[in-house]
C-alpha cells in the first residue's frame, strides 16, 4: 500500500494515474477536495482509501506502507497566512518524516524551485547544509519548503536516522492536465487556452530589462508526465536518496509556450504585450533553469519532453478535448 498526500491535486493526481497504470490500486490519497471540482482529478482513478489531512496521523497508526509520496501543501506563492502555511507545509512534513523514519518507510517529498528565491545563488541542487543556508526564498511558500529541506540536511549532517529512502524534489514550472482547479496558480497555458482557441489576444508581459525582448522571460517548463515518470523511477530505485531538481534543464520563453499552443491548433498567433504591474517589477524573475546533472548522475535516464511536443500533447489530448481530465 502507498500513501500519496495531495493526491487529488495537480501533480498528485497524475502520480495516482501513473500508479494505476502500473497496476497498483492499493493507493491511499490524503487531501482536501473542497468545492472547486478537484474531485474530478481522481474521477477516473481507483484508490483504496481517502483520508482527510486532519485524520492522517491517526490513520497511519501502526500501518505498514510501501512508501509515502508527500505532495500535499499550500502551494500558493501569494499565500500570506504564515501560521497556516507553516502548519501545512512544514509541521505536517516533519510529522511524516518522523513517522517514516520510525517505521522504516521510504519518503519522497515535494520541495520546490521557489526555495531558490530570485536565482542570484543559481539553481544548483547541492543538498549540503552549507549550500542550502545560502538560499533566500522570496515568498512564504518557498520559505516553508526551504525549512523542511534544512531539517533533512541537518539530520544528515549529524548522522541522525532517516527513512531508508528519503528524496526531496525541487519541481520547476510544471504544467499539464488536472491543473485547472489551481486558478491563478495554474500555468499560463491552462489559463489562456480558451482565449487562444477563441481567437482572442493572449496578453504577455513586456520586458522591463534591457536586452530581453517582450515575452522572452524564461522558465524551465516541464510536462507533468515527466515529473510522474521521475517519481515512478524513484519508487523502483529505493537505493537513491537525496535532494534533486526536477526540470528539463532548458529554459524556454513564455512566448515559446504560447506559440506552441497556436501551432498545436494550427491557428495564427495573436499575442499582445502589456506592461508588468509596478508592484512586481522589482521581484519578477526573468530566468529560471534547472540543473539536472545530479538526477542523471543518480541513474535517471528517462529524458524530458521537448516543450513543443509537451504542449501539443496537452492541447490535443486534454485542453482541446471534451474531457480535459486525465
Amino acid at each position: 500500500m502507498l500513501l500519496v498526500t495531495g493526491g487529488a491535486g495537480f501533480i498528485g493526481s497524475n502520480v495516482v494515474a501513473a500508479l494505476n497504470d502500473a497496476g497498483r490500486a492499493d493507493v491511499v490519497v490524503s487531501d482536501l477536495l473542497g468545492r472547486d471540482g478537484k474531485w474530478r482529478n481522481l474521477a477516473k482513478r481507483q484508490i483504496a482509501d481517502f483520508v482527510p489531512p486532519a485524520e492522517l496521523m491517526a490513520w497511519l497508526g501502526g500501518r505498514k506502507l510501501d512508501a509515502v509520496i508527500h505532495l500535499g501543501a499550500n502551494s500558493s506563492t501569494t499565500a500570506t497566512d504564515g501560521d497556516a502555511v507553516i502548519e501545512t507545509n512544514f509541521r505536517v512534513s516533519l510529522r511524516l518524516l518522523d513517522w517514516c523514519t520510525a517505521h522504516a518507510t521510504p519518503l519522497i517529498y515535494a520541495s520546490s524551485a521557489a526555495t531558490y528565491g530570485d536565482g542570484a545563488q543559481g539553481f544548483s541542487d547541492d543538498p549540503s547544509l552549507e549550500a542550502l543556508k545560502t538560499l533566500r526564498p522570496m515568498n512564504l511558500y518557498g520559505w516553508s519548503k526551504h525549512l523542511f529541506d534544512l531539517v533533512v540536511a541537518e539530520r544528515i549532517a549529524h548522522g541522525e536516522k532517516l527513512p531508508p529512502q528519503c528524496v526531496g524534489l525541487k519541481f520547476f514550472n510544471v504544467f499539464g492536465p488536472n491543473e485547472y482547479h489551481k486558478g491563478t496558480m495554474a500555468s499560463v497555458l491552462a489559463r489562456r487556452f480558451d482565449d487562444i482557441k477563441a481567437g482572442r489576444p493572449v496578453q504577455l508581459f513586456k520586458s522591463h530589462h534591457e536586452g530581453i525582448a517582450d515575452g522572452d522571460q524564461r522558465r524551465d517548463f516541464i510536462y507533468v508526465d515527466d515529473v510522474a515518470r521521475v517519481m515512478m523511477w524513484l519508487l523502483a530505485t529505493p537505493t537513491v536518496s537525496g535532494l534533486f531538481n526536477v526540470g528539463t534543464g532548458k529554459a524556454r520563453s513564455f512566448k515559446d509556450l504560447i506559440l506552441s499552443a497556436y501551432a498545436a491548433l494550427g491557428t495564427r498567433p495573436n499575442i499582445q504585450y502589456i506592461d508588468m504591474p509596478e508592484q512586481i517589477r522589482g521581484s519578477y524573475q526573468y530566468f529560471t533553469q534547472s540543473e539536472v546533472d545530479r538526477l542523471r548522475s543518480a541513474g535517471y535516464n528517462g529524458g524530458f519532453t521537448v516543450l513543443e511536443d509537451a504542449v501539443a500533447r496537452y492541447v490535443r489530448n486534454f485542453l482541446d478535448a471534451a474531457d480535459r481530465f486525465r
